[in-house]
């Protein structure tokens, strides 16, 4: 098992790197929360306007991507995909979500869209590494 893991070490790290990230903004969410005295288990009504809302959605954002990340991710890791094409990709994903979240924080739109896009093409990339060692 140990060499099946080995090469996709950076990979693994990312994950951890990711899910710091995660928490990293759950954490961010919560305080936004309590501090614009938001009462727990109701939408969040404002826009982009405001710091809760821009942080709640960046959090959601992350978490609505995750789930792909980690299928392709774990699928790419044991079908014996490139590992240089996963570990790059994986990292690639994890800082582009962590710029992604910066911008949305600052309410910095185009630079949010355009590390949104470079998230999702590092996901496309994984399926394709994925896709391609399926045909091998």
């Amino acid at each position: 098992m140990q060499e099946l893991i080995v090469p996709y070490g950076s990979t693994l790290a990312a994950f951890v790197c990711l899910g710091g990230l995660f928490l990293v903004q759950a954490l961010v969410s919560d305080v936004a929360a309590i501090r614009a005295g938001h009462v727990p288990g109701m939408p969040v009504a404002s826009g982009h306007d405001h710091f809760l809302f821009r942080a709640t959605r960046a959090q959601a954002n992350t978490n609505e991507n995750l789930g792909v990340f980690l299928l392709l991710c774990l699928s790419a890791l044991l079908l014996g995909a490139s590992p240089w094409w996963t570990n790059l990709l994986a990292w690639t994903f994890v800082l582009s979500r962590l710029a992604h979240m910066l911008a949305y924080y600052g309410d910095q739109r185009m630079l949010r869209s355009a590390m949104f896009s470079v998230s999702l093409g590092s996901l496309i990339g994984l399926f394709v590494v994925a896709i391609a060692t399926l045909g091998s």
